[in-house]
């Protein structure tokens, strides 16, 4: 994290644009390997993320957090995507209050007992076209508790996930690219 907020400072820069973010390889630090910011989006991805998105969603895709039983580690790079350095706003994309304006529930966590029902009446207070994105090793049955008599394991034991992000925690980069796919399946849907 350090090293990502001196880069930030030494560069001079708050929004890296899309591309560099989609095409960044780096995973841990998310700082990419050339020592300056590359230039303009481009136009054919621009065009292609700008359809897709108002193709499945009429221009913008909200999402709706649900921690079900995990230790915050996910939701920190939840918090990530809307920082400056993501900037997932200026796509469309936001975080919503309520599982009724939500396209998109991305949940976190392994499934633990207690909240399996949240989880599950969540979902069903999400409009149609809906999905589920699972984030975190946690979530997709990988973490370290998985079944347990606390814990259900895996989210889709309680309700259907479209895309599993494993990770522990997954990088920013990576739930970029999961929501990326979230809407091509939603779009063959």
């Amino acid at each position: 994290m350090w090293k990502l907020a001196r880069y930030r400072m030494a560069a001079g820069i708050a929004t890296r644009p899309l591309a560099d973010i989609l095409a960044d390889q780096t995973g841990e630090s998310g700082v990419p390997n050339e020592t300056a910011p590359a230039g303009q989006l481009p136009p054919e991805l621009l065009r292609e993320w700008r359809s897709r998105l108002h193709g499945a969603f009429g221009g913008s895709l909200h999402l709706r957090h649900v921690d079900s039983g995990s230790c915050n580690a996910c939701e920190w790079e939840l918090t990530a995507l809307m920082n400056p350095v993501y900037d997932m706003q200026r796509l469309g994309i936001d975080f919503v209050a309520s599982p009724r304006h939500a396209d998109v529930l991305v949940v976190t966590g392994g499934l633990t007992r207690n909240l399996a029902e949240a989880v599950r009446l969540t979902y069903e207070a999400t409009a149609h076209p809906k999905a589920v994105l699972a984030v975190g090793d946690c979530a997709c049955g990988a973490g370290l508790l998985g079944r347990t008599y606390a814990q259900s394991g895996r989210v889709d034991t309680c309700v259907p996930v479209l895309v599993s992000i494993p990770g522990c925690p997954p990088h920013p980069h990576r739930i970029i690219r999961g929501l990326l796919e979230v809407m091509a399946r939603l779009e063959e849907a």
